[in-house]
Protein backbone atom coordinates (compact mmCIF):
# COMPACT_ATOMS: atom_id res chain seq x y z
CA UNK A 1 0.00 0.00 0.00
CA UNK A 2 1.07 3.62 -0.98
CA UNK A 3 0.85 6.59 0.79
CA UNK A 4 -1.86 7.85 -0.91
CA UNK A 5 -3.81 4.58 -0.33
CA UNK A 6 -3.31 4.52 3.55
CA UNK A 7 -4.05 8.10 3.72
CA UNK A 8 -7.69 7.52 2.18
CA UNK A 9 -8.30 4.32 4.89
CA UNK A 10 -7.78 7.36 7.87
CA UNK A 11 -9.61 9.47 6.57
CA UNK A 12 -12.96 7.17 6.08
CA UNK A 13 -12.01 6.30 9.61
CA UNK A 14 -12.51 9.75 10.96
CA UNK A 15 -15.35 10.01 8.66
CA UNK A 16 -17.00 7.09 10.08
CA UNK A 17 -16.07 8.20 13.79
CA UNK A 18 -17.91 11.33 12.72
CA UNK A 19 -20.68 10.08 11.23
CA UNK A 20 -21.02 7.96 14.83
CA UNK A 21 -20.48 11.27 16.59
CA UNK A 22 -17.42 9.09 18.75
CA UNK A 23 -14.58 11.26 20.67
CA UNK A 24 -13.25 13.87 19.03
CA UNK A 25 -9.43 13.90 20.64
CA UNK A 26 -10.18 10.49 18.58
CA UNK A 27 -11.24 11.89 15.46
CA UNK A 28 -8.52 14.10 15.50
CA UNK A 29 -6.08 11.92 15.77
CA UNK A 30 -6.71 10.11 12.48
CA UNK A 31 -7.45 13.48 10.57
CA UNK A 32 -3.91 14.21 12.11
CA UNK A 33 -2.57 11.00 10.90
CA UNK A 34 -4.11 11.44 6.93
CA UNK A 35 -3.00 15.23 6.59
CA UNK A 36 0.83 13.57 7.28
CA UNK A 37 0.41 10.69 5.00
CA UNK A 38 -0.95 12.56 2.35
CA UNK A 39 2.59 14.90 2.37
CA UNK A 40 4.89 12.53 3.40
CA UNK A 41 8.08 13.11 1.35
CA UNK A 42 8.77 9.28 1.46
CA UNK A 43 7.29 6.10 0.29
CA UNK A 44 5.70 4.43 3.63
CA UNK A 45 6.83 1.13 2.52
CA UNK A 46 10.87 1.94 2.79
CA UNK A 47 9.76 4.09 5.85
CA UNK A 48 8.72 0.80 7.29
CA UNK A 49 11.21 -1.27 6.64
CA UNK A 50 13.61 1.01 7.83
CA UNK A 51 11.63 0.78 10.96
CA UNK A 52 11.15 3.89 11.47
CA UNK A 53 6.82 4.48 11.51
CA UNK A 54 6.95 5.86 14.74
CA UNK A 55 9.19 8.61 13.89
CA UNK A 56 6.38 10.24 11.79
CA UNK A 57 5.25 13.39 12.71
CA UNK A 58 2.25 12.67 14.56
CA UNK A 59 2.11 8.83 14.48
CA UNK A 60 1.59 7.79 18.07
CA UNK A 61 1.88 3.71 19.01
CA UNK A 62 -1.97 2.51 18.26
CA UNK A 63 -1.90 4.34 14.78
CA UNK A 64 1.57 3.20 14.09
CA UNK A 65 0.53 -0.08 14.59
CA UNK A 66 -2.47 0.11 12.36
CA UNK A 67 0.04 1.48 9.50
CA UNK A 68 2.17 -2.05 10.14
CA UNK A 69 -0.82 -4.22 9.86
CA UNK A 70 -1.76 -2.17 6.39
CA UNK A 71 1.53 -2.58 5.27
CA UNK A 72 1.93 -6.51 6.01
CA UNK A 73 -1.64 -7.16 5.28
CA UNK A 74 -3.22 -4.99 2.95
CA UNK A 75 -6.02 -4.80 5.32
CA UNK A 76 -7.42 -3.05 8.53
CA UNK A 77 -9.28 -5.37 10.73
CA UNK A 78 -10.78 -1.85 13.10
CA UNK A 79 -11.61 -0.18 9.76
CA UNK A 80 -13.21 -3.48 7.75
CA UNK A 81 -15.48 -3.74 11.35
CA UNK A 82 -16.22 0.40 11.23
CA UNK A 83 -16.98 -0.40 7.26
CA UNK A 84 -19.65 -2.44 8.09
CA UNK A 85 -21.80 -0.39 10.43
CA UNK A 86 -22.00 2.25 7.56
CA UNK A 87 -23.00 1.81 4.19
CA UNK A 88 -20.58 2.71 1.38
CA UNK A 89 -22.58 5.50 -0.82
CA UNK A 90 -22.85 7.12 3.05
CA UNK A 91 -19.21 7.54 3.40
CA UNK A 92 -18.82 8.79 -0.53
CA UNK A 93 -21.60 11.53 0.31
CA UNK A 94 -18.66 13.16 3.15
CA UNK A 95 -16.75 13.71 -0.30
CA UNK A 96 -19.28 16.64 -1.02
CA UNK A 97 -18.58 20.18 0.07
CA UNK A 98 -21.28 21.17 2.22
CA UNK A 99 -22.54 18.06 3.28
CA UNK A 100 -20.54 17.08 6.65
CA UNK A 101 -20.68 14.22 9.12
CA UNK A 102 -24.02 15.75 11.07
CA UNK A 103 -25.67 16.25 7.92
CA UNK A 104 -24.84 12.74 6.08
CA UNK A 105 -25.87 10.69 9.73
CA UNK A 106 -29.72 13.26 9.64
CA UNK A 107 -30.12 12.53 6.12
CA UNK A 108 -29.59 8.74 6.26
CA UNK A 109 -31.84 8.46 9.69
CA UNK A 110 -34.60 10.63 8.35
CA UNK A 111 -34.91 10.07 4.62
CA UNK A 112 -32.72 6.92 4.21
CA UNK A 113 -30.21 8.36 1.79
CA UNK A 114 -27.22 6.30 1.33
CA UNK A 115 -25.92 7.40 -2.41
CA UNK A 116 -24.53 10.60 -4.25
CA UNK A 117 -27.21 9.61 -6.92
CA UNK A 118 -30.02 9.15 -4.06
CA UNK A 119 -28.83 12.88 -2.60
CA UNK A 120 -28.77 14.54 -5.76
CA UNK A 121 -32.86 13.35 -6.36
CA UNK A 122 -33.61 14.72 -3.26
CA UNK A 123 -32.29 17.73 -3.51
CA UNK A 124 -33.47 18.61 -6.52
CA UNK A 125 -36.79 17.63 -5.62
CA UNK A 126 -36.82 19.53 -2.71
CA UNK A 127 -36.80 16.72 0.10
CA UNK A 128 -34.37 17.85 2.06
CA UNK A 129 -35.14 21.12 3.08
CA UNK A 130 -37.69 19.63 5.37
CA UNK A 131 -35.56 18.34 7.54
CA UNK A 132 -34.94 20.47 10.66
CA UNK A 133 -32.15 23.33 9.77
CA UNK A 134 -31.80 23.01 6.06
CA UNK A 135 -33.33 24.15 3.65
CA UNK A 136 -33.57 25.64 -0.04
CA UNK A 137 -30.00 27.30 -0.04
CA UNK A 138 -28.75 24.11 1.40
CA UNK A 139 -29.87 22.24 -1.06
CA UNK A 140 -28.64 24.38 -3.68
CA UNK A 141 -25.23 24.22 -1.53
CA UNK A 142 -25.45 20.41 -2.43
CA UNK A 143 -26.09 20.01 -5.66
CA UNK A 144 -23.32 22.76 -6.29
CA UNK A 145 -20.98 20.33 -3.89
CA UNK A 146 -21.87 17.20 -6.28
CA UNK A 147 -20.94 18.58 -9.26
CA UNK A 148 -17.66 19.56 -7.50
CA UNK A 149 -17.31 16.19 -6.93
CA UNK A 150 -18.10 15.26 -10.38
CA UNK A 151 -15.46 17.79 -11.57
CA UNK A 152 -12.71 16.20 -9.38
CA UNK A 153 -13.26 12.74 -10.61
CA UNK A 154 -13.05 14.02 -13.91
CA UNK A 155 -9.00 15.49 -13.76
CA UNK A 156 -6.47 14.92 -11.25
CA UNK A 157 -5.01 16.96 -8.83
CA UNK A 158 -1.39 17.97 -10.04
CA UNK A 159 0.35 16.41 -6.42
CA UNK A 160 -1.60 13.21 -6.81
CA UNK A 161 -0.62 13.48 -10.89
CA UNK A 162 2.85 13.91 -9.90
CA UNK A 163 3.00 11.19 -7.27
CA UNK A 164 1.87 8.89 -9.23
CA UNK A 165 4.11 9.37 -12.47
CA UNK A 166 7.09 9.45 -9.56
CA UNK A 167 6.10 5.98 -9.30
CA UNK A 168 5.98 4.44 -12.39
CA UNK A 169 8.72 6.35 -13.54
CA UNK A 170 10.86 5.13 -11.17
CA UNK A 171 11.26 0.89 -12.17
CA UNK A 172 11.03 2.12 -15.56
CA UNK A 173 13.99 4.61 -14.89
CA UNK A 174 15.89 1.50 -13.60
CA UNK A 175 15.85 -0.71 -17.04
CA UNK A 176 18.88 -0.88 -18.67
CA UNK A 177 16.98 -0.21 -22.23
CA UNK A 178 15.73 2.67 -20.93
CA UNK A 179 18.10 5.82 -22.32
CA UNK A 180 15.92 8.86 -21.91
CA UNK A 181 12.15 9.35 -19.73
CA UNK A 182 9.84 12.50 -19.14
CA UNK A 183 6.53 13.33 -18.06
CA UNK A 184 4.68 14.89 -21.13
CA UNK A 185 1.39 17.04 -21.70
CA UNK A 186 -0.51 18.62 -18.87
CA UNK A 187 1.54 17.25 -16.34
CA UNK A 188 4.87 18.59 -17.54
CA UNK A 189 3.49 21.81 -18.25
CA UNK A 190 2.45 21.27 -14.58
CA UNK A 191 -1.65 22.83 -15.21
CA UNK A 192 -3.17 22.75 -11.66
CA UNK A 193 -5.35 19.55 -12.77
CA UNK A 194 -4.33 16.96 -15.40
CA UNK A 195 -6.25 14.40 -17.41
CA UNK A 196 -4.71 11.49 -18.16
CA UNK A 197 -0.76 11.14 -17.16
CA UNK A 198 1.51 11.18 -20.35
CA UNK A 199 5.01 9.48 -19.92
CA UNK A 200 7.74 9.49 -23.27
CA UNK A 201 10.42 7.50 -23.12
CA UNK A 202 13.31 6.29 -25.54
CA UNK A 203 14.52 2.81 -25.60
CA UNK A 204 15.16 0.05 -28.27
CA UNK A 205 13.69 -2.58 -26.99
CA UNK A 206 10.09 -1.84 -26.25
CA UNK A 207 8.40 -5.36 -26.00
CA UNK A 208 10.24 -5.52 -22.52
CA UNK A 209 9.28 -1.54 -21.36
CA UNK A 210 5.56 -2.37 -22.46
CA UNK A 211 5.64 -5.56 -20.38
CA UNK A 212 7.45 -4.17 -17.28
CA UNK A 213 5.06 -0.70 -17.54
CA UNK A 214 1.70 -3.10 -18.06
CA UNK A 215 2.84 -5.48 -14.54
CA UNK A 216 3.31 -2.23 -12.11
CA UNK A 217 2.49 -2.98 -9.05
CA UNK A 218 0.04 0.14 -9.26
CA UNK A 219 -1.68 -1.60 -12.07
CA UNK A 220 -5.40 -2.34 -12.01
CA UNK A 221 -6.04 -2.68 -15.61
CA UNK A 222 -4.20 -2.57 -18.91
CA UNK A 223 -6.82 -1.03 -21.35
CA UNK A 224 -4.38 -1.39 -24.44
CA UNK A 225 -0.85 -2.69 -24.84
CA UNK A 226 1.23 -2.02 -28.32
CA UNK A 227 5.15 -1.30 -29.71
CA UNK A 228 4.89 2.45 -29.16
CA UNK A 229 1.94 2.86 -26.87
CA UNK A 230 0.41 1.48 -24.38
CA UNK A 231 -1.95 2.42 -21.58
CA UNK A 232 -2.86 1.07 -17.91
CA UNK A 233 -5.57 1.92 -15.08
CA UNK A 234 -4.02 2.66 -11.56
CA UNK A 235 -5.67 1.09 -9.16
CA UNK A 236 -6.94 4.80 -8.29
CA UNK A 237 -8.81 4.59 -11.24
CA UNK A 238 -6.29 7.07 -13.30
CA UNK A 239 -4.65 6.84 -16.98
CA UNK A 240 -1.26 6.57 -17.32
CA UNK A 241 -0.64 6.68 -21.51
CA UNK A 242 3.42 5.47 -22.46
CA UNK A 243 4.90 6.29 -25.52
CA UNK A 244 8.33 4.23 -26.65
CA UNK A 245 10.13 5.77 -29.03
CA UNK A 246 13.69 5.73 -30.72
CA UNK A 247 16.51 7.26 -29.28
CA UNK A 248 16.74 9.73 -32.08
CA UNK A 249 12.91 10.46 -31.73
CA UNK A 250 12.87 11.08 -28.30
CA UNK A 251 12.94 15.17 -28.60
CA UNK A 252 10.66 15.72 -31.09
CA UNK A 253 8.43 13.75 -29.31
CA UNK A 254 8.98 15.22 -26.38
CA UNK A 255 7.70 17.96 -27.36
CA UNK A 256 4.46 16.97 -29.65
CA UNK A 257 3.49 14.98 -26.93
CA UNK A 258 3.98 17.52 -24.17
CA UNK A 259 1.71 20.01 -26.27
CA UNK A 260 -0.07 22.19 -25.71
CA UNK A 261 -1.99 21.80 -28.79
CA UNK A 262 -2.30 25.36 -29.66
CA UNK A 263 1.33 25.70 -29.05
CA UNK A 264 2.42 22.93 -31.35
CA UNK A 265 0.12 23.68 -34.86
CA UNK A 266 1.82 27.50 -34.50
CA UNK A 267 5.40 25.42 -34.25
CA UNK A 268 4.46 23.05 -37.57
CA UNK A 269 3.09 26.25 -39.02
CA UNK A 270 6.38 28.13 -38.57
CA UNK A 271 8.18 25.01 -39.68
CA UNK A 272 5.56 24.81 -43.07
CA UNK A 273 6.98 28.25 -43.80
CA UNK A 274 10.35 27.45 -43.82
CA UNK A 275 10.09 24.27 -45.54
CA UNK A 276 10.17 21.98 -43.21
CA UNK A 277 8.00 19.11 -41.61
CA UNK A 278 7.60 18.59 -37.52
CA UNK A 279 5.80 16.00 -36.08
CA UNK A 280 6.70 13.28 -33.23
CA UNK A 281 9.07 11.49 -35.18
CA UNK A 282 11.78 14.91 -35.74
CA UNK A 283 12.61 17.71 -37.92
CA UNK A 284 12.57 16.96 -41.79
CA UNK A 285 13.37 18.72 -45.02
CA UNK A 286 10.94 18.73 -47.41
CA UNK A 287 12.58 17.41 -50.45
CA UNK A 288 11.22 16.94 -54.04
CA UNK A 289 12.01 12.83 -53.74
CA UNK A 290 12.69 12.26 -50.09
CA UNK A 291 12.83 13.73 -47.00
CA UNK A 292 15.86 14.15 -44.97
CA UNK A 293 16.14 13.91 -41.36
CA UNK A 294 17.83 17.38 -39.59
CA UNK A 295 16.82 17.01 -35.91
CA UNK A 296 14.89 15.44 -33.09
CA UNK A 297 16.87 14.18 -30.95
CA UNK A 298 17.17 16.90 -28.76
CA UNK A 299 13.89 18.75 -27.79
CA UNK A 300 15.70 21.98 -28.71
CA UNK A 301 16.49 20.77 -32.10
CA UNK A 302 12.50 22.01 -32.92
CA UNK A 303 12.90 24.78 -31.91
CA UNK A 304 15.70 25.86 -33.32
CA UNK A 305 14.51 24.71 -36.82
CA UNK A 306 12.19 27.43 -36.32
CA UNK A 307 14.27 29.76 -35.52
CA UNK A 308 13.31 29.96 -32.00
CA UNK A 309 14.99 29.92 -27.96
CA UNK A 310 14.52 27.08 -26.16
CA UNK A 311 10.33 27.47 -24.76
CA UNK A 312 9.99 26.30 -21.15
CA UNK A 313 6.93 23.46 -21.00
CA UNK A 314 5.05 25.71 -18.01
CA UNK A 315 4.39 28.59 -20.71
CA UNK A 316 3.82 26.41 -23.76
CA UNK A 317 -0.31 27.36 -24.06
CA UNK A 318 -0.15 29.68 -26.68
CA UNK A 319 -0.56 32.84 -24.58
CA UNK A 320 1.95 34.76 -26.78
CA UNK A 321 5.17 32.63 -26.05
CA UNK A 322 6.20 32.00 -29.42
CA UNK A 323 5.84 35.87 -30.70
CA UNK A 324 7.85 36.26 -27.40
CA UNK A 325 10.35 34.17 -28.57
CA UNK A 326 10.85 35.50 -31.86
CA UNK A 327 11.05 38.55 -30.85
CA UNK A 328 13.74 37.59 -28.44
CA UNK A 329 12.24 38.65 -25.12
CA UNK A 330 10.88 35.31 -23.32
CA UNK A 331 10.83 36.01 -19.68
CA UNK A 332 14.01 34.19 -17.80
CA UNK A 333 11.73 32.32 -15.36
CA UNK A 334 11.81 31.99 -11.53
CA UNK A 335 13.29 28.89 -10.34
CA UNK A 336 13.17 27.31 -6.88
CA UNK A 337 16.66 28.13 -5.96
CA UNK A 338 16.05 31.61 -6.24
CA UNK A 339 13.49 31.57 -2.97
CA UNK A 340 15.58 32.29 -0.12
CA UNK A 341 12.54 32.01 2.74
CA UNK A 342 8.98 31.34 2.97
CA UNK A 343 6.99 33.76 5.03
CA UNK A 344 3.69 31.59 5.86
CA UNK A 345 4.40 28.77 7.87
CA UNK A 346 2.38 27.90 10.70
CA UNK A 347 3.63 26.44 14.26
CA UNK A 348 2.19 24.91 17.29
CA UNK A 349 0.67 28.02 18.42
CA UNK A 350 -2.27 27.48 16.41
CA UNK A 351 -2.63 24.70 14.08
CA UNK A 352 1.03 23.81 12.90
CA UNK A 353 2.52 20.35 14.05
CA UNK A 354 5.50 21.54 14.91
CA UNK A 355 7.59 24.08 17.04
CA UNK A 356 9.05 27.10 16.16
CA UNK A 357 12.43 26.28 16.82
CA UNK A 358 11.84 22.57 14.78
CA UNK A 359 10.16 24.90 11.59
CA UNK A 360 13.14 27.07 11.63
CA UNK A 361 15.74 24.30 11.84
CA UNK A 362 13.67 22.55 8.64
CA UNK A 363 13.98 25.90 7.14
CA UNK A 364 17.56 26.15 7.47
CA UNK A 365 18.60 22.74 6.16
CA UNK A 366 16.43 23.95 3.18
CA UNK A 367 19.18 26.75 2.70
CA UNK A 368 16.82 29.41 3.28
CA UNK A 369 17.84 32.89 4.36
CA UNK A 370 14.54 34.14 6.53
CA UNK A 371 11.36 31.91 7.64
CA UNK A 372 8.31 33.63 8.81
CA UNK A 373 6.14 32.24 11.52
CA UNK A 374 2.58 32.78 10.46
CA UNK A 375 -0.08 31.55 13.04
CA UNK A 376 -3.56 32.31 12.50
CA UNK A 377 -5.18 34.87 14.42
CA UNK A 378 -7.43 34.62 17.85
CA UNK A 379 -11.06 34.67 15.83
CA UNK A 380 -10.48 32.09 13.72
CA UNK A 381 -11.08 29.34 16.64
CA UNK A 382 -11.09 26.12 14.35
CA UNK A 383 -7.45 26.67 13.63
CA UNK A 384 -6.60 27.23 17.33
CA UNK A 385 -5.62 30.69 16.25
CA UNK A 386 -3.56 32.82 18.77
CA UNK A 387 -5.95 34.69 21.87
CA UNK A 388 -4.39 37.80 22.39
CA UNK A 389 -3.21 36.80 25.83
CA UNK A 390 -1.03 34.71 23.86
CA UNK A 391 0.23 37.12 21.27
CA UNK A 392 3.34 38.79 22.98
CA UNK A 393 4.49 35.48 24.71
CA UNK A 394 4.27 34.03 21.15
CA UNK A 395 7.16 37.30 19.75
CA UNK A 396 9.38 36.05 22.52
CA UNK A 397 9.11 32.33 21.38
CA UNK A 398 9.99 33.48 17.77
CA UNK A 399 12.76 35.68 19.17
CA UNK A 400 14.37 32.61 21.23
CA UNK A 401 14.46 30.44 17.87
CA UNK A 402 15.92 33.07 16.53
CA UNK A 403 18.62 33.43 18.95
CA UNK A 404 18.89 29.77 19.42
CA UNK A 405 18.96 28.14 15.84
CA UNK A 406 22.12 30.21 14.20
CA UNK A 407 22.17 30.70 10.16
CA UNK A 408 18.86 31.95 9.70
CA UNK A 409 16.63 34.79 10.66
CA UNK A 410 13.20 33.80 12.35
CA UNK A 411 10.96 36.92 11.52
CA UNK A 412 7.51 37.49 13.75
CA UNK A 413 4.29 37.51 11.59
CA UNK A 414 0.79 36.68 11.36
CA UNK A 415 -2.28 35.83 9.42
CA UNK A 416 -5.21 38.30 10.30
CA UNK A 417 -8.43 37.17 9.64
CA UNK A 418 -10.65 39.72 7.80
CA UNK A 419 -13.82 39.90 9.46
CA UNK A 420 -17.32 39.62 7.79
CA UNK A 421 -17.23 43.87 7.85
CA UNK A 422 -13.37 44.08 6.59
CA UNK A 423 -11.64 44.92 10.26
CA UNK A 424 -8.68 43.32 11.47
CA UNK A 425 -8.25 40.53 14.16
CA UNK A 426 -6.03 42.75 16.20
CA UNK A 427 -5.45 46.25 17.08
CA UNK A 428 -2.54 48.08 14.75
CA UNK A 429 -1.02 48.71 18.09
CA UNK A 430 -0.16 44.80 18.45
CA UNK A 431 0.15 44.69 14.44
CA UNK A 432 3.27 46.88 14.83
CA UNK A 433 4.77 44.46 17.31
CA UNK A 434 5.40 42.43 14.29
CA UNK A 435 8.24 42.56 11.02
CA UNK A 436 4.95 41.52 9.06
CA UNK A 437 1.35 40.81 8.58
CA UNK A 438 -0.60 38.35 6.53
CA UNK A 439 -4.31 39.09 6.02
CA UNK A 440 -6.62 36.60 4.30
CA UNK A 441 -10.49 35.95 4.29
CA UNK A 442 -11.27 32.73 5.93
CA UNK A 443 -15.64 32.96 6.08
CA UNK A 444 -18.32 34.63 4.54
CA UNK A 445 -17.14 33.09 1.23
CA UNK A 446 -20.96 33.57 0.16
CA UNK A 447 -20.91 37.07 0.45
CA UNK A 448 -22.32 39.54 -2.16
CA UNK A 449 -19.18 39.87 -5.04
CA UNK A 450 -18.99 43.56 -4.00
CA UNK A 451 -18.72 43.02 -0.43
CA UNK A 452 -16.06 40.36 -0.82
CA UNK A 453 -14.07 42.90 -2.41
CA UNK A 454 -15.04 45.97 -0.21
CA UNK A 455 -13.43 43.80 2.59
CA UNK A 456 -9.85 42.84 1.26
CA UNK A 457 -9.24 46.60 -0.22
CA UNK A 458 -10.34 47.87 3.58
CA UNK A 459 -7.72 45.32 5.08
CA UNK A 460 -4.98 47.10 2.10
CA UNK A 461 -5.74 50.43 3.41
CA UNK A 462 -4.94 50.34 7.36
CA UNK A 463 -1.76 50.59 6.69
CA UNK A 464 -0.92 47.23 8.62
CA UNK A 465 -1.05 44.50 5.79
CA UNK A 466 1.78 43.46 3.65
CA UNK A 467 0.20 40.71 2.35
CA UNK A 468 -2.86 39.23 1.24
CA UNK A 469 -3.10 35.43 1.51
CA UNK A 470 -4.84 32.89 -1.23
CA UNK A 471 -6.76 35.69 -2.46
CA UNK A 472 -9.45 33.96 -3.78
CA UNK A 473 -10.19 31.55 -1.67
CA UNK A 474 -10.39 28.23 -3.60
CA UNK A 475 -10.18 24.85 -2.43
CA UNK A 476 -9.80 22.00 -5.26
CA UNK A 477 -12.69 19.80 -5.21
CA UNK A 478 -14.99 21.19 -1.99
CA UNK A 479 -14.49 25.62 -2.67
CA UNK A 480 -14.87 27.48 -5.95
CA UNK A 481 -13.31 30.45 -5.71
CA UNK A 482 -15.39 33.15 -4.20
CA UNK A 483 -16.75 36.25 -6.94
CA UNK A 484 -14.39 39.65 -6.03
CA UNK A 485 -13.33 42.27 -8.52
CA UNK A 486 -9.71 41.52 -9.34
CA UNK A 487 -9.06 44.48 -11.41
CA UNK A 488 -10.42 47.22 -8.11
CA UNK A 489 -7.99 45.08 -5.87
CA UNK A 490 -5.02 45.23 -8.65
CA UNK A 491 -5.90 48.83 -8.25
CA UNK A 492 -5.40 49.15 -4.41
CA UNK A 493 -2.64 46.23 -4.15
CA UNK A 494 -0.45 48.90 -6.18
CA UNK A 495 -1.47 52.10 -4.48
CA UNK A 496 -1.15 50.44 -1.00
CA UNK A 497 2.26 48.83 -2.07
CA UNK A 498 0.14 45.17 -0.55
CA UNK A 499 2.15 42.01 -1.92
CA UNK A 500 0.13 38.87 -3.14
CA UNK A 501 0.51 35.62 -2.72
CA UNK A 502 0.73 32.77 -4.77
CA UNK A 503 -0.11 30.12 -1.50
CA UNK A 504 1.64 26.89 -2.73
CA UNK A 505 -0.48 24.43 -0.71
CA UNK A 506 -1.76 22.19 -3.27
CA UNK A 507 -5.17 22.15 -2.60
CA UNK A 508 -5.60 26.19 -3.00
CA UNK A 509 -2.48 26.81 -5.73
CA UNK A 510 -4.09 30.38 -5.13
CA UNK A 511 -3.19 32.78 -6.68
CA UNK A 512 -3.66 30.88 -10.00
CA UNK A 513 -1.29 31.04 -13.15
CA UNK A 514 -3.73 33.86 -14.89
CA UNK A 515 -4.49 36.29 -12.31
CA UNK A 516 -0.80 36.20 -11.35
CA UNK A 517 0.33 36.77 -14.49
CA UNK A 518 -1.98 39.58 -14.41
CA UNK A 519 -0.87 40.77 -10.99
CA UNK A 520 2.62 41.18 -12.85
CA UNK A 521 0.97 42.84 -15.48
CA UNK A 522 0.13 45.91 -13.41
CA UNK A 523 3.41 45.98 -11.70
CA UNK A 524 2.39 44.20 -8.40
CA UNK A 525 4.61 42.15 -6.40
CA UNK A 526 4.34 38.72 -5.57
CA UNK A 527 5.38 36.55 -3.09
CA UNK A 528 5.68 32.73 -3.14
CA UNK A 529 4.77 30.67 0.16
CA UNK A 530 4.01 26.98 1.31
CA UNK A 531 1.17 27.40 3.97
CA UNK A 532 2.67 25.29 5.77
CA UNK A 533 1.51 23.52 9.11
CA UNK A 534 4.40 20.88 9.59
CA UNK A 535 8.24 20.22 8.21
CA UNK A 536 7.15 18.09 5.10
CA UNK A 537 4.73 20.58 3.85
CA UNK A 538 7.96 22.91 3.21
CA UNK A 539 8.62 20.91 0.11
CA UNK A 540 5.33 21.94 -1.34
CA UNK A 541 7.11 24.99 -2.84
CA UNK A 542 7.15 23.41 -6.19
CA UNK A 543 3.77 24.11 -6.63
CA UNK A 544 3.93 27.83 -6.08
CA UNK A 545 7.01 27.94 -8.71
CA UNK A 546 5.00 25.94 -11.05
CA UNK A 547 2.36 28.40 -10.98
CA UNK A 548 4.54 31.44 -11.04
CA UNK A 549 6.52 29.85 -14.31
CA UNK A 550 3.15 29.32 -15.60
CA UNK A 551 2.68 33.51 -14.89
CA UNK A 552 5.43 34.11 -16.39
CA UNK A 553 7.07 35.37 -13.27
CA UNK A 554 10.85 36.04 -13.75
CA UNK A 555 12.73 36.33 -10.25
CA UNK A 556 12.45 40.32 -9.78
CA UNK A 557 8.71 40.02 -9.70
CA UNK A 558 8.75 37.46 -6.26
CA UNK A 559 10.06 39.78 -3.48
CA UNK A 560 11.26 36.52 -1.10
CA UNK A 561 13.78 36.04 -3.73
CA UNK A 562 15.68 39.14 -2.06
CA UNK A 563 18.27 38.96 0.82
CA UNK A 564 16.95 39.44 4.45
CA UNK A 565 17.40 43.63 4.63
CA UNK A 566 15.58 44.31 0.80
CA UNK A 567 12.83 41.95 2.03
CA UNK A 568 11.57 43.94 5.04
CA UNK A 569 12.40 47.12 3.21
CA UNK A 570 9.09 46.37 1.32
CA UNK A 571 7.05 46.04 4.09
CA UNK A 572 5.44 49.22 5.99
CA UNK A 573 6.52 48.57 9.33
CA UNK A 574 10.00 47.68 8.06
CA UNK A 575 10.90 46.28 11.51
CA UNK A 576 13.89 44.86 13.36
CA UNK A 577 16.72 43.25 11.66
Amino acid sequence: MDNLELAKIFSQIADILEIKDENTFKIRAYRRVTQVLESLPHDINQIYKEGRIEEIPGVGEGIAQKIKELIQTGKLEYYEDLKKKIPDGVLEMMDIPEVGPKTVALLYKKLHIDSIEKLKKAASTGKIRKLPGMGEKTEENILKGIALVRKREERIPLQEAMYLAERIMEPLSKLKDVKKLSTAGSLRRVRETIGDIDIVLSSNNSKKVMDKFTSLEIVKETLSKGDTKSSILTREGRQVDLRVVPEESFGAALHYFTGSKSHNIKIRELGIKKGLKINEYGVFTRGKKKEKRIGGKEEKDVFEAVGLPFIPPEIREDRGEIEAGLKNQLPKLIDIKDIKGDLHVHSKWSDGGNSVEEMAEAAKERGYEYIGICDHSQSLVVAHGVKEKDFLRRIDDIKAADKKVKGIKVLAGIEVDIDSEGNLDYSDKLLKRLDFVIAAIHSGFKQTKEKLTKRIIKAMETGSVDIIAHLTGRLFGQREAYEIDLEEIFKVAKKTGTILEINSYPNRMDLNDINARKAKEEGIRLIIDTDSHQIMHLDWLKFGIATARRAWLEREDVINTEPLEKLLSNFKNKKRL
